[in-house]
């Protein structure tokens, strides 16, 4: 048995994994779907000052409460970013690491450091509604999805060492929509034997369009 941890991207919440935390639940496994403040079930609890830190945290004290010991961590697009920041904390107990089409940030970056002009300019845009919210990019507006906290975007990742424990790395990388802001990251990993990479003819949405070999990748990793 093998216990995996599920981190979600931005504007979600975790019936992102609801398949595959079914499916792995189904093969013995036990799951954690992380739930992050201000976002998904807790979205009730919004407020401008939820950060990246916040973030991680919700993560590490839900893998205590969890008493998970040792774990695959796995985070969804802007879900790389809290991945990272827990591998930064936990990365000794970490066996795997999976990015699905996510970012892959270095020390010192953040998720504004990633991204470009419109979505800088959308982040921006936002704050003339609801201060300290990001809402939804044009074009992935839905009921399910909620506004998320600006700070989790501009927030950096500092590395201790700790994440450089973890012996295994792999990145997804969904090759079915362009463009995609997540190509640079593949590029980078592909041919790097200290990365396993993996390719989905998929949207972003790795989960709901390539469900069977998401799983069997994860998987893998038990």
């Amino acid at each position: 048995m093998t216990d995996f941890v599920l981190v979600h991207g931005a504007w979600g919440g975790s019936f992102a994994w609801d398949r595959l935390k079914a499916d792995l639940t189904a093969a013995g496994h036990r799951v954690l779907a992380a739930e992050l403040t201000g976002l998904g079930r807790r979205k009730a609890e919004f407020h401008p000052g939820i950060t990246l830190t916040t973030h991680i945290d919700d993560v590490c004290a839900q893998i205590a409460e969890a008493g998970f010991d040792r774990f695959a961590l796995i985070g969804h697009s802007w879900g790389g970013m809290v991945i990272t920041g827990v591998a930064t904390r936990l990365g000794a107990r970490i066996g795997a690491i999976v990015y699905v089409d996510a970012f892959l940030p270095q020390d010192g970056q953040s998720l504004w450091d990633l991204t470009g002009q419109w979505e800088h300019d959308h982040y921006i845009g936002s704050q003339k509604n609801k201060v300290g919210a990001v809402s939804p990019l044009p074009g992935l507006e839905s009921p399910v999805l909620s506004d998320h906290p600006l700070l989790t975007l501009v927030e950096a990742v500092r590395f201790t060492g700790e994440e450089a424990k973890i012996p295994r790395r792999v990145y997804i990388f969904a090759n079915g929509w362009s463009p995609s802001p997540f190509g640079k990251f593949a590029d980078a990993v592909q041919d790097d034997p200290a990365w396993e990479y993996h390719e989905a003819e998929a949207s972003h949405n790795v989960m709901g369009d390539q469900p069977e070999q998401l799983f069997e990748i994860v998987l893998g990793c038990a």
